[in-house]
């Protein structure tokens, strides 16, 4: 039973129930519900918990909104970059591809770091980020919160081009 985006916005659970209920459908049943959502035969050689979660996904974007094209776009460069490298050098290891320049964090987008052995998770907001149940205004300011040193957030996250320095810790700080 395939639900409309105007009822998980009705019922916010509704999603979460339908999700939960294509756990314990068999293989021949998710390629079903492929059918449906693709219009396609889903490809034959995809196991099982592939096929669940390309259709949990596709369930998803359907409801809540997919990928923006210009991260199509970039996520497509990557895919044909592999195939045409992997045809001229099979063993070369990956290049690190290019981070966009305009790249803006939608609201409920999730940016995390481990820090210090723990990964600390941090949600953007409408207006801010939200870590350890507080806002703060930027990323560099909750980068600030989870080290305590300051940090341009976006690179704290990853976000930006350039090496990462290793964060310096009280034992590392003294030479332990």
């Amino acid at each position: 039973m395939a639900l409309s985006s105007r009822k998980f916005q009705a019922d916010p659970n509704a999603l979460k129930r339908e999700i939960a209920a294509l756990t314990y459908l068999s293989t021949a049943d998710l390629r079903t519900k492929w059918r449906k959502l693709f219009r396609s035969n889903a490809p034959t050689h995809l196991p099982r918990y592939l096929l669940l979660s390309v259709v949990v996904y596709r369930i998803q974007a359907n409801a809540l909104g997919d990928l923006d094209s210009a991260s199509i776009r970039y996520l497509d460069q990557i895919a044909d970059d592999r195939k045409s490298r992997i045809a001229s050098k099979p063993k070369a290891p990956p290049p690190i591809p290019p981070v966009p320049q305009n790249r803006s964090l939608k609201p409920g987008t999730i940016v995390a770091r481990e820090h210090e052995g723990k990964m600390h998770k941090v949600i953007v907001l409408e207006n801010g980020y939200s870590w350890n149940e507080k806002t703060y205004r930027s990323l560099s300011e909750a980068a600030f919160a989870i080290t305590g040193t300051k940090w341009n957030g976006p690179r704290f996250f990853g976000l930006r081009d350039g090496p990462q320095p290793p964060v310096k810790t009280a034992s590392t700080a003294l030479g332990s």
